[in-house]
């Protein structure tokens, strides 16, 4: 089996951490073979060319290049592809170019990991109903069921659950954010760790936190990631008079060693398609808070694996973690179950599923 993974993303968040799990489980396989096309200088790029994953560098430039979706028609000639695997839209969109101009026949597989409605309009209908699309792999239930709005045929749709590394977490922390951000030994330490992006709204975070101190509760809040909008959420926290107790730590490289250090992960995002941060949380035994968004609650399941509230409702995120902070039966009932829980989204099952898919594909091409 020869699979062409396109992935045009130029930074590394959640997807791109999916298909390197996803390329290097596969790579134990025999007789399966694999290349990447990926936008040229992206994060992609530097990591394939650093693990040694047969890769094509190409020019992405603008959204609908000509010579991108050709040079996918090309390799797939070439190395007689069998499986094309779009990992993100603009991948998508490329994968049909190479179809409608260039008469690829490869069939194709799309990944689709945000929560919000397909664009309802002619192109991006045909691009998602084109016959040369195969297979819709959905990370969450919650996907699946908007995207099949808008597909005629339901059986291309199918759900594959993103998976974690869990040896990643076999650390010993080297770095103790108390000590690091000079905090006291008796404070809580309230975190979550996400791209500094709209949709993780980090301002709801802020609020929440800002509760929970007039609450009584002595606690410090960590936003560990970057991203855009890093000065304005460090403006709101001094705006609210909490400056000195939200700390944003940028991008940290060392999050398995540092995430268990942490009394509660908060996590306030307006979409998410799954929310795999939450199952990291999970395997470091770190008690759970969070917005009822996309697919978080098939991880979540309420007073089971972790605490949900309405998205953006600041109040009610607010009195689940008071009320987990001092109820020290229900953090343990939740731990224990979430560690349990998690033992089914390993990178190997994640990789296991998505074969099965692309074997689908071939026996009904």
């Amino acid at each position: 089996m020869n699979i062409l993974h396109i992935s045009t993303a130029r930074t590394w968040r959640g997807g791109e951490q999916q298909i390197a799990y996803l390329i290097n489980e596969l790579r134990q396989l025999p007789n399966l073979n694999q290349q990447v096309i990926c936008t040229r200088g992206s994060a992609m790029h530097h990591y394939c060319k650093k693990q040694g994953i047969d890769h094509i560098a190409q020019t992405k430039a603008f959204t609908f290049n000509p010579f991108f979706a050709h040079k996918i028609k090309q390799v797939c000639k070439q190395n007689h592809i069998d499986i094309i695997h779009a990992h993100d839209p603009h991948a998508h969109q490329f994968a049909v170019i190479a179809a409608d101009v260039f008469a690829n026949p490869t069939p194709i597989v799309v990944s689709r990991r945000v929560d919000f409605a397909i664009r309802n309009s002619r192109y991006t209908l045909h691009k998602y109903n084109h016959r040369q699309v195969k297979k819709i792999i959905c990370v969450s239930k919650a996907i699946e069921e908007i995207v099949a709005q808008s597909i005629d045929d339901k059986t291309k749709l199918c759900t594959v659950y993103s998976g974690i590394d869990v040896s990643r977490f076999n650390q010993v922390a080297t770095n103790s954010l108390k000590k690091q951000y000079n905090i006291p030994a008796n404070a809580l330490l309230i975190g979550n760790v996400a791209a500094l992006a709209p949709h993780k709204d980090y301002f709801t975070f802020i609020d929440t936190a800002q509760l929970i101190l007039d609450a009584g509760i002595n606690a410090y809040f960590f936003a560990i990631g970057e991203g855009e909008l890093h000065q304005q959420l460090h403006t709101y926290s001094q705006q609210k008079g909490i400056a000195d107790r939200v700390i944003f730590t940028g991008f940290r490289n060392d999050v398995p060693a540092i995430l268990p250090q942490l009394n509660v992960f908060l996590i306030t995002s307006t979409t998410e398609g799954l929310g795999t941060s939450i199952l990291d949380a999970f395997v470091c035994r770190v008690p759970v808070v969070a917005t009822a968004a996309g697919g978080i609650p098939e991880l979540i399941q309420h007073q089971q694996t972790g605490l949900l509230a309405n998205v953006k409702n600041a109040k009610a995120l607010a009195n689940a973690v008071v009320s987990l902070l001092n109820d020290a039966h229900l953090q343990q009932q939740l731990i224990d179950n979430a560690a349990i829980f998690v033992q089914q989204f390993t990178k190997a099952a994640t990789a296991k599923h998505t074969l099965n898919i692309y074997q689908q594909v071939l026996n009904n091409n």
